[in-house]
């Protein structure tokens, strides 16, 4: 069912601070950060936690994907979520976690890669993001 949510996509400098350090402790911390450039500006991003989650610690967490709107449906996002899942699987984890914003579009792209609802919801990205999507992707 699609029905309208009050996310607001308007952030403030405070607000990318706070997911720079939110990157900057995902490497920190062991996990990775992959960029997507154009003209040495970054344009999209993708972040994997090195973190397990699950009952089994089957989850690799993917805590954040992003292309810029003006370059979306060019394949980078595609191309970021391949080299997160690629980066995971070679880690040890057996799916990537995917607590996926509820836009339409963003469904229709995690679905079009093979993503599905998560066998095992956790409870901390529920919590954060009440209206997110929590998903699963096999690798």
């Amino acid at each position: 069912m699609i029905r309208p949510d009050p996310f607001v996509d308007d952030w403030s400098r405070e607000d990318y601070r706070f997911l720079l350090e939110c990157l900057k402790n995902t490497v920190r911390t062991g996990g990775v950060v992959i960029g997507a450039f154009l003209q040495e500006r970054l344009k999209g991003f993708a972040s994997v936690e090195a973190e397990r989650l699950g009952t089994m610690c089957q989850y690799a967490d993917l805590t954040s994907l992003h292309v810029s709107e003006e370059l979306r449906g060019r394949g980078i996002g595609k191309a970021l979520f391949s080299l997160a899942a690629a980066w995971a699987e070679g880690h040890g984890a057996e799916k990537l976690y995917i607590s996926a914003h509820s836009a339409a579009e963003t469904q229709a792209f995690y679905r079009g890669l093979g993503c599905v609802e998560a066998q095992e919801y956790q409870q901390k990205h529920v919590e954060q993001e009440p209206y997110d999507c929590q998903l699963e992707y096999r690798l």
